[in-house]
């Protein structure tokens, strides 16, 4: 009952025009921005972050949420229309998309991916309303030594993070670490690597850097193949509806992909793409019609896009609960969270802080309604959004990088920062290094950074000591130390099945 009285308080908190028309407006760009191919909803949520700065809470949440959410979504419609999924997340999507769409069946396709969408986005959000206080509640116990050992625990996804190259993931992560001792000494306030400049001693913040990592590094990689630019053949939108008969025919498999795409958005470091291919892979073995996969099937659709639908809401568990991000998107609104004050934590859902998680939980689930409604209305509309050539796009999106990292601190000291950071991501994208373990990693290396010294402090520089009588920091410890291994062990014994090859 406390989870229902809690939500129906944030409805009543949110409720608003203003508040709703940020949502709506979120959604749509989101959409239009998840259906355009190279760009995601972590691009998206990036570029469009500065213009939060001077909102509330409330509607900044309700307009990030709603890129999220829309651009989860709408990197469907390129999968199904050109067999060129908009995310990664999308991926799945496209096996059978795309086969649906060569049969003449592009519109049922469509509908599919856009009814899945929102089913596994309502179920992600209930999951976040119910789990969230409990384990809220469960961090109340937490001092130094746990907040310490989390803070490392989020670090060492790294090794998710950059699955299939654990060495170039620790490379990134420690050039994310890197920058984040640039400035302050969080307990002295000593100046460590500022060389000499003053602009250097506020180091470098989260807002130029996630978006020379997400956004400017990946826009410099496509202007290498902005004259390379083939036409690409687009899907008419056209043949029968999806029925509704059709639909609920598979209410088990969206039921199950949706939870799978929960579980795995609440396990930080693994994203959309894992869940959308976890479900889509399950639904095939449970299918009684396994001979249909992989020639355009409704099934497939369903589970594809209610698997990374699901982890939508669920990704926002680790991260106000613990402040660990579940995937890159979260890693961005962890800047966001801090930028309105709000403090990632237990303490998040007490007194006046508390209305407002509960009402972001509200315009999730708003944001969700926003997207059916719009993705009905629209899709012949988002799909035009394929036609606009590269050489035309990729400007306006840097001009935007531009005007937004300059606008959240208003100092020219920040785009210079972003313009190096994305000559950086640029190579690093060239070499296939993943950019998310840095971005993670300066996100929340001061914070291990500062835990770990206090702890230290309070037991007299005896980190034995610092974990006596902590059996909660103990096994989490103990699951960090187990997650390193099996990545790499999974690394060793995937390198020696390439040799073997």
């Amino acid at each position: 009952m406390g989870a229902f009285q809690n939500l129906i308080e944030g409805f009543s908190f949110s409720f608003g025009w203003y508040n709703y028309m940020m949502a709506a407006f979120g959604t749509v760009l989101g959409i239009i921005i998840g259906a355009l191919p190279g760009l995601t909803a972590t691009t998206g949520v990036s570029i469009f972050l500065p213009l939060t700065f001077y909102m509330d809470p409330i509607p900044s949440f309700g307009f990030l949420l709603g890129i999220y959410c829309g651009g989860t979504y709408g990197g469907s419609i390129t999968a199904i229309l050109i067999n060129t999924p908009g995310t990664p997340s999308a991926a799945a999507t496209a096996i059978e998309g795309y086969e649906m769409s060569k049969k003449g069946k592009a519109l049922k396709a469509l509908e599919a991916a856009l009814y899945a969408s929102f089913v596994g986005g309502i179920i992600s959000c209930i999951s976040l309303i119910f789990i969230s206080p409990l384990l809220a509640a469960f961090a109340m116990r937490f001092s130094n030594p746990e907040y310490f050992v989390l803070g490392l625990f989020g670090i060492s996804i790294v090794a998710s993070l950059a699955a299939g190259n654990m060495v170039k993931g620790l490379i990134a992560a420690c050039f994310g670490l890197t920058l984040s001792f640039i400035g302050l000494d969080p307990i002295n306030s000593a100046l460590r690597l500022t060389f000499g400049s003053v602009a250097m001693q506020a180091g470098i913040t989260t807002i130029p850097a996630l978006i020379a990592l997400f956004a400017c590094g990946e826009l410099l990689l496509q202007g290498e193949d902005i004259y390379k630019h083939q036409e690409l053949e687009v899907a008419k939108i056209r043949g029968e509806h999806l029925k509704f008969s059709e639909f609920i025919r598979y209410w088990l498999q969206l039921i199950i992909s949706s939870l799978i795409g929960c579980f795995i958005g609440a396990v930080p470091g693994t994203g959309g793409g894992i869940a959308a291919f976890t479900a889509y892979n399950t639904a095939h073995k449970m299918s009684h019609n396994k001979g249909d996969f992989g020639k355009g099937t409704v099934e497939g659709i369903i589970a594809a896009e209610s698997g990374n639908n699901g982890v939508t809401g669920a990704t926002l568990i680790p991260l106000l609960t613990l402040g660990i991000p579940g995937d890159a998107v979260t890693a961005v609104l962890l800047g966001a969270l801090m930028i309105q004050g709000l403090t990632p934590g237990p303490k998040l859902f007490e007194g006046k802080d508390a209305q407002t998680i509960f009402g972001i939980f509200a315009l999730l689930i708003i944001c969700n309604i926003f997207m059916l409604l719009f993705g009905k209305i629209g899709l012949p509309l988002f799909a035009k959004v394929t036609d606009i050539p590269k050489e035309i796009l990729s400007p306006i999106v840097m001009a935007l990088c531009c005007i937004g990292t300059f606008a959240a601190s208003n100092r020219i000291y920040e785009l210079r920062v972003m313009l190096v950071i994305a000559v950086v991501a640029y190579f690093m994208k060239k070499i296939h290094m993943p950019t998310a373990p840095a971005l993670l990693a300066l996100i929340l290396g001061p914070t291990v950074e500062a835990y770990l010294r206090r702890g230290l402090i309070a037991k007299r520089g005896n980190l034995i000591n610092m974990f006596v009588g902590r059996p909660i920091a103990i096994t989490i410890l103990a699951l960090t130390v187990v997650m390193l291994l099996y990545s790499a062990i999974g690394e060793i014994r995937g390198s020696k099945h390439s040799d073997d090859d």
